[in-house]
């Protein structure tokens, strides 16, 4: 009840004062030269706000002549196949290190060789950037969907299967009997989990072939996946030390 009252009585008085100043006001209107309130501060810009400025110039030069946004629809993931990667973009999310900072997609080259090599291998590479399925599972949703032939399917991934994938892909080795997988990786994901040493196990006992990528296995995904032009490639200076890291962890979630 006191909070009230206090309130009240503050209110009363604002109205005394502004009343006072109003009859002051009147009486001397040369006085009343409206000055800009020295005590308002004007925003001051931040370093990020002249990139949002930029970017909604470009985004108000992607819309139409009258003024509309179209929307943009992202594909579920970006199949890339017959083509190459940059160095760059191979340098970066294939090196083999321990903790993968700011890798946050699978890079997924691909072979498939059919039985007898009656046909030219299919070769390619699948990136899951904006996936709502993950490489693993998008390449036998586009790449082999119903696929019944013998075939030989060796992935170079840049991180191993995650517990998801390995549930799916054990379950894809069931049901195709002629189809073989091995998956040389780059570097283990999350590897401490026990949920994903768990779908390693299970999808290695299904009968696929889990390999590290060893400092040969990165000239030759280089040579066959990369579009290098003139450039070469020399392993990193501890690519095969992490192998050698990666070589055991590997053996002990197998064993």
């Amino acid at each position: 009840m006191a909070d009230k009252n206090s309130r009240i009585s503050v209110k009363r008085k604002e109205k005394k004062v502004e009343s006072k100043t109003n009859d002051e006001a009147e009486k001397g209107k040369e006085k009343m030269v409206k000055k800009p309130d020295k005590n308002v501060k004007k925003p001051e810009k931040t370093p990020e706000q002249p990139e949002k400025d930029e970017e909604k110039k470009n985004e108000e030069s992607e819309g139409d002549e009258n003024g509309e946004f179209q929307p943009i629809e992202l594909p579920p993931f970006e199949i890339i196949t017959g083509e190459q990667m940059t160095p760059f973009y191979f340098k970066f999310q294939f090196r083999n290190v321990e903790y993968s900072s700011g890798r946050n997609k699978t890079l997924l080259c691909f072979r498939v060789d059919t039985a007898g090599g009656s046909t030219e291998p299919l070769t390619g590479y699948i990136e899951d950037e904006h996936a709502t399925a993950h490489a693993e599972e998008a390449f036998f949703q586009k790449i082999l969907p119903n696929y019944s032939q013998d075939c030989d399917v060796t992935w170079y991934v840049s991180s191993s299967p995650c517990a998801s994938c390995a549930a799916k892909l054990t379950n894809i080795l069931h049901e195709r009997k002629k189809l073989s997988l091995c998956i040389f990786c780059s570097r283990l994901l999350e590897w401490e989990e026990p949920e994903i040493a768990e779908g390693l196990r299970t999808l290695a006992s299904a009968g696929c072939k889990l390999r590290m990528m060893k400092p040969s296995d990165f000239v030759h995904v280089w040579e066959t996946y990369v579009e290098k032009e003139d450039q070469s490639f020399t392993p990193w200076e501890d690519c095969q030390e992490n192998y050698d890291y990666y070589v055991e962890k590997l053996a002990d979630i197998l064993k």
